[in-house]
Parts: structure tokens; C-alpha cells; sequence
């Protein structure tokens, strides 16, 4: 194995130091964990090149959404205030604070990934009556 000395602000790593003490895990192996994690994610090249504004993120359940990147902030949601709730594009920069650029990408995307999205929005619509009787 090789060794690397690596330089954290000392609030990530008192942060890195609480999530490992959670996992059961040295920071040393926290770190590790995370690096190879991220590793992964990019080896499975899921963005799309045409779209710079949008990147995937794995959700709770390891499925992998796209989302605004650098943001939280779902492609579906967006779909979503725009088509059921009439939202321009400004309004949509304005209520998620958003430039109109991340905005027309993210429904551009929405354009051209339409199939995926319509059935990500299906499984969430589809868990709303079970989260509604819990």
C-alpha cells in the first residue's frame, strides 16, 4: 500500500473524525472508504458531457439521480415545479437559487433524458402513498 500524507481543514477532519467513530472505522480507513467511493462513482461515467450544469448523486437508496451540480437539488424537482406548478425559468432561478443557465441545462437534460426521469418521478410519486400512511 502506498502512503500519502494528506493536508484537511481542521473542520473536515474533526467531521471525517465523528463519521468514522460512527461507522466503527479508523479515520484512516474512513478516508479510504470515501476516496474509493468517489473513485467509483466517477469510473461509472454516468454524466453527461452535453450538460456541464448536471451530474448524478446517489440517493438513499444507491440509485443514482441527476442533479444540479454542486447542489442537492433533483432535475425532477425542477421538471416538476415547472410543469405542475407553471414556474418560468426565472422563477425556477429565483425560488431554488439557481442561475438561469443551471436551469435551462437542467430542463435541456430533462429534454433529452425524458424517459429516465419521467420514471424517477413515477417511483417517487409511487412512494408518496406509503410515506402518506406511515
Amino acid at each position: 500500500m502506498t502512503r500519502y500524507a494528506l493536508n484537511l481543514p481542521a473542520r473536515l477532519k474533526n467531521e471525517a473524525e465523528q463519521w468514522a467513530a460512527s461507522q466503527g472505522v479508523s479515520l484512516n480507513q474512513f478516508i479510504l472508504w470515501s476516496v474509493a467511493e468517489k473513485v467509483g462513482a466517477l469510473k461509472q461515467d454516468l454524466d453527461d458531457p452535453a450538460h456541464p450544469y448536471i451530474s448524478y448523486r446517489r440517493g438513499a437508496a444507491g440509485q443514482p439521480r441527476p442533479v444540479v451540480r454542486g447542489t442537492a437539488i433533483h432535475v425532477q424537482s425542477l421538471v416538476t415545479a415547472a410543469k405542475e406548478w407553471g414556474l418560468s425559468k426565472e422563477q425556477l432561478a429565483d425560488e431554488y437559487d439557481l442561475s438561469k443557465a443551471q436551469v435551462e441545462d437542467a430542463l435541456a437534460f430533462y429534454r433529452e433524458h425524458q424517459a429516465e426521469i419521467d420514471a424517477l418521478l413515477a417511483a417517487d410519486q409511487a412512494l408518496e402513498p406509503a410515506h402518506a400512511q406511515a
